[in-house]
């Protein structure tokens, strides 16, 4: 890649984010043409954030308070002024507002709920990043992703998505291509290969549609490596001659996928690293962290010859989201495919904050919801029965008697305090123990057991696509580079909002890194602390250098300029990224395999007085209906307490 000058996008982004104008010749900022567009663009800050480009997610002024609490820092607080609530609910994200909805139906809409967190932003990692370019919006997700099989949600939190006017039938209906019209227009996947790992770079266009020989055949691998590959693929040997099927179960359950392929299998170095990214996307680990069993049962290859049955699909049946790694793939695929929003979940998000605070967001179904403007000035008026007070970080919670709870929160580094009946502790549990110092010392070990995966989301608006339609590609799978997921944004219509289908027109580009510890002999919970600090020592110039390089060394021979097609950047960093799921390498199998009340998110998660606690973490699950799931659960003891 030739040498170039640092990027206008640099010298105009903050750290925490600023609002980066990109309308073509207008002059006008995304605040301004929001604005013209009909949406009200405003915050008690003065600025919009779904609209802030630069390093979001956790940003700048959203941990540090929590990371002196982390440290023993106390604070001496003066009363809000709120009089006394009904609700107290720490964490604003889906399971949070999902409290905060499911209390009100409970109790009734006089209920007077005050939401806290500590972004600047609601939705917790369902939040949305907005591109403006002349007069059309751009929308890609900033963090959660997508409503994950959908069938399989439990009748709370299908009900909950009815009630909020997400209809199924009708999305399907209006999408029934969303992702197939790239490969209706003839582009396909790809896989990159890059030099540092493979010795030289090299785009394979359609790797996964060729037949192995002749998809590795493109490849740099070694001609030694490359039969390895074919080998794993087709051979059907018996690795495990003699064993039984229950055997050999447990023997997969017990090795790491990477002990399985370089000692049982016998293959090449090299052959482990085009499965690095493998379960990149719900593990955020590579092959030596993951069990065999994982992968044998969603369908890799090198298991054919095994003795060995399927699990029965209903092992899992009650456990929320689709595919965990511990299961066929064939149940998270059954019924309704998953469901995609422009926004990814920050659609459900709004929906909630629609549905609670009057004025914010007006429409009435998912339809109006994609396109309709926000108003953050009115989330925390004193008239609202329900209220989300944004860049309130709470510090400590605790019980006054057995009728009232004390919640203490720090707003720009003054400490407030707040009275209510009940508290629902909807944030990370690894936070709980420093927030409520009451709780038993089992439970305070329990909530502080799992690890949250760090990954990055990251949105890029490009000024067209026609690059990417001359490589014949729509996405990038690169197993070891920086960013191991790139593509274009899925071709989803939402009411007025309609993703771009001509190649000549602006598009968001999305883009993930994992950040795992590969090669160190750490287990998953090592690696997500290792992964954690280098991604909070990552600046926003190493995410964007790092973009722009990957993608002119994939795309530049087809025509890809960065300096001329980026025209928008945003980088979500979530640290404390997905909820920890089980691993039967280090944990005991019926943890991964169960729903055992042994498990720290049950042990964790029982109510304490007026105090209960929700967020996918009870559930030891990333995916949304679990966080709708432990949020009627905790708002449901509530009743009893």
């Amino acid at each position: 890649m030739k040498n170039k000058a640092k990027p206008s996008i640099t010298r105009r982004d903050f750290l925490n984010g600023v609002a980066l104008g990109v309308a073509a010749g207008s002059g006008l900022s995304p605040l301004e043409l929001l604005a013209q567009s009909g949406g009200q663009a405003a915050s008690l800050s003065g600025s919009y954030p779904p609209a802030l480009q630069g390093l979001r997610g956790s940003h700048v002024g959203s941990f540090e308070t929590g990371h002196a609490m982390r440290d023993g820092q106390s604070w001496t607080s003066s009363d809000a002024g709120d009089g006394q609530y009904d609700l107290v609910v720490v964490g604003g994200g889906i399971s949070g507002l999902a409290a905060a909805y499911f209390y009100r139906k409970q109790n009734g809409p006089q209920s007077r709920i005050l939401i806290l967190d500590n972004h600047d932003d609601f939705g917790g990692h369902a939040k949305r990043n907005e591109f403006r370019y002349g007069d059309r919006l751009y929308l890609v997700n900033g963090g959660t992703l997508n409503v994950e099989a959908p069938s399989q949600y439990s009748t709370v939190a299908a009900g909950l998505l009815w009630e909020l006017g997400i209809d199924r039938t009708r999305y399907f209906e209006k999408n029934r291509d969303m992702f197939s019209f790239y490969r209706d227009s003839g582009l396909q996947g790809s896989r990159f290969f890059d030099r540092e790992s493979f010795g030289q770079d090299k785009l394979v266009v359609g790797y996964d549609d060729l037949p192995i020989a002749q998809a590795v055949a493109q490849s740099p691998l070694s001609d030694e490596a490359k039969r390895d590959v074919v080998r794993l693929y087709e051979s059907t040997e018996n690795y495990f001659p003699g064993l039984t099927a229950e055997q050999t179960r447990e023997k997969l359950t017990g090795m790491s996928h990477e002990e399985y392929l370089l000692d049982v299998v016998k293959v090449h170095p090299d052959v482990v690293k085009l499965f690095q990214s493998s379960f990149h996307g719900s593990l955020v680990v590579g092959p030596d962290a993951i069990p065999a069993i994982y992968f044998r049962d969603n369908g890799f290859p090198g298991f054919a010859g095994l003795n060995i049955d399927d699990l029965p699909p209903e092992l899992l049946v009650n456990e929320p989201g689709g595919a965990h790694g511990r299961e066929n793939r064939s149940r998270a695929n059954s019924g309704d495919p998953d469901m995609y929003f422009p926004d990814g979940n920050a659609t459900i998000t709004r929906l909630l904050v629609r549905a609670l605070v009057p004025g914010v967001i007006e429409g009435q179904d998912m339809d109006d919801i994609v396109t309709a403007g926000a108003d953050y000035r009115r989330l925390d008026l004193p008239e609202n029965n329900v209220r989300i007070r944004l860049n309130s970080t709470a510090v400590n919670v605790q019980h006054q008697n057995d009728n009232q709870v004390i919640t203490q929160y720090v707003t720009d580094g003054r400490a407030y305090s707040v009275r209510s009946d009940a508290v629902v502790l909807a944030c990370w549990h690894t936070v709980i123990p420093h927030i409520c110092p009451e709780l038993p010392v089992q439970q305070k070990q329990a909530l502080s057991y799992g690890s949250k995966s760090p990954l990055v989301y990251g949105g890029a608006l490009l000024r067209n696509w026609r690059a990417f339609v001359d490589a014949g590609i729509s996405s990038v799978t690169a197993p070891t580079s920086f960013y191991s997921r790139i593509g274009l944004q899925a071709s989803v219509s939402m009411g007025d909002y309609q993703a771009p289908r001509n190649p000549d027109e602006p598009i968001a580009l999305r883009f993930s890194a994992y950040f795992d510890a590969p090669g160190r002999g750490l287990n998953r919970r090592e690696q997500h602390l290792a992964g954690r600090r280098e991604m909070l020592a990552t600046s926003f110039d190493t995410f964007e250098e790092k973009l722009r390089d990957q993608l002119m060394r994939a795309l530049g021979s087809a025509g890809f300029d960065d300096e001329r097609d980026i025209v928008g950047l945003t980088v979500n960093r979530w640290p404390h990224g997905y909820s920890y799921s089980y691993n039967p390498l280090d944990e005991p199998a019926e943890w991964a395999y169960s729903a055992t009340d042994e498990r720290p998110c049950i042990v964790g998660s029982k109510p304490a007085g007026r105090i209960t606690i929700a967020n996918s973490d009870a559930a030891a699950s990333p995916h949304t209906d679990a966080a709708i799931n432990e949020a009627y659960r905790a708002v449901s003891e509530l009743l009893h307490a």
